[in-house]
């Protein structure tokens, strides 16, 4: 495994390249530090800037996002800019990743940015909103049990946003969340990529334990 193919592995075996990549958005700029061995680390990833470009913005008053799957940072800095009243949580399982977000959030002075393992996530944390470009490839059982475990720590009301390659499968996931209880519409659609808005499920009384 080389590049790209193994951005989701926690340590990478490829050789360190460290590289430079510009995020030029209309409402911000950001120079990115980024290596071998994690995502999209030559260039802003297409699905990820059509995220950012044309995806929901954070909320007024909303307090936690996460960026799910955070590479170098992209989306995590984004939103810590466009939110500087939230705290920014950045997971990803690759230790250069996140190694390289924690560096880029603080050459940018954003100190709303908390990068993490998914291990060392607190359990009592949930989210006003989530944005991921989630990885695909790991195979469908793998990404279904980690959208589950996420998604199931949606605040209520809350909504994640998602960039899925159309020919990747996005129109099947789609269907697969809704029928697993998790609202989920199409909010755009670009050269091959669709962006998805998911709600957060419905928990009955009976399902937390409530009398």
């Amino acid at each position: 495994m080389t590049g790209d193919q193994q951005y989701w592995t926690s340590r990478p075996e490829v050789g360190s390249r460290p590289d430079q990549v510009d995020l030029l958005l209309p409402d911000l700029e950001l120079t990115l530090e980024t290596d071998s061995g994690v995502f999209s680390g030559t260039r802003i990833d297409r699905g990820t800037r059509f995220l950012l470009m044309e995806g929901a913005q954070p909320a007024e008053g909303a307090t936690e996002l996460l960026d799910l799957g955070c590479g170098y940072g992209p989306i995590a800095c984004s939103l810590a800019l466009r939110s500087p009243g939230s705290r920014v949580w950045a997971v990803d399982v690759n230790e250069r990743a996140l190694a390289l977000c924690s560096s880029n959030a603080a050459s940018a002075g954003l100190d709303n940015v908390v990068v993490s393992t998914p291990d060392d996530m607190p359990d009592d944390v949930t989210f006003n909103a989530i944005w991921s470009n989630p990885p695909i490839r790991i195979g469908k059982a793998a990404l279904h049990d980690l959208l589950s475990t996420w998604l199931d720590r949606l605040a209520p009301g809350g909504t994640a946003h998602l960039v899925v390659q159309r020919h990747l499968g996005s129109d099947s996931l789609a269907r697969w969340l809704t029928d697993e209880g998790w609202d989920t519409h199409r909010r755009a659609s670009r050269k091959g990529f669709r962006l998805l808005d998911v709600a957060a499920r419905h928990v009955s009384e009976t399902d937390r334990g409530q009398p």
